[in-house]
């Protein structure tokens, strides 16, 4: 499977995430569930052109990766330093002539000094406040997968033989969801009961 991914200004535009009047073919707990799915739309001829897989209920998961000290911090400084410095001694010296190395291994101490000394005052203005490292990301805790109306019932049909069990949970799901949004309107829709005589 290829994912190419499309921005406003790519071939297609805006465009390739639109459907005409999209409807559900079914709602899946991890990505893999969703690709699974319309690979097996795709396997058997569906037009999944006009499939779209879309995450729901997004949240950050933040995975702590260490604690951060002063050490730590004057180390990283250190490295990036050194590596920039690198970069602009390689630069300097291919336009100079004479003792290139030399012109390296000076930018580069003066590379490591400077991102030590800037990684020590970036840390001591947080004051401690964030004394850890960190990877994050936005996930969805839902994926549902989206066809157009006049495909639906197709699809629905194919991923029925695909997972005729889950298929039968969704469907009951579903009929039950739909009898309690009925008995929930005809409860409001009732008119309320007048007092009996006698009573205030």
């Amino acid at each position: 499977m290829t994912t190419q991914p499309l921005g406003a200004r790519g071939p297609i535009g805006q465009a390739a995430f639109k459907l005409d009047y999209p409807m559900s073919l079914g709602v899946y707990d991890s990505y893999p569930e969703a690709q699974k799915a319309v690979d097996y739309l795709s396997d058997n001829g569906f037009p999944v052109q006009h499939v779209l897989i879309v995450g729901t209920d997004l949240k950050q998961v933040e995975r702590v990766t260490g604690r951060l000290t002063r050490g730590r911090v004057a180390m990283g400084g250190a490295l990036s330093g050194a590596w920039l410095g690198a970069f602009v001694g390689l630069v300097f010296s291919l336009f100079e002539d004479g003792n290139s190395f030399a012109r390296i291994i000076s930018t580069v101490i003066f590379g490591a000094i400077f991102g030590l000394v800037w990684a020590l005052v970036g840390y001591s203005l947080t004051r401690g406040q964030r004394d850890f490292t960190s990877v994050s990301q936005v996930v969805a805790t839902r994926y549902e997968v989206l066809t157009e109306h006049k495909f639906v019932t197709q699809g629905r049909e194919l991923l029925t033989t695909m997972d005729p069990m889950k298929a039968a949970q969704a469907q009951v799901a579903e009929a039950q969801a739909r009898a309690y949004a009925e008995a929930q309107a005809a409860r409001d829709a009732a008119p309320a009961t007048p007092p009996a005589e006698g009573q205030h």
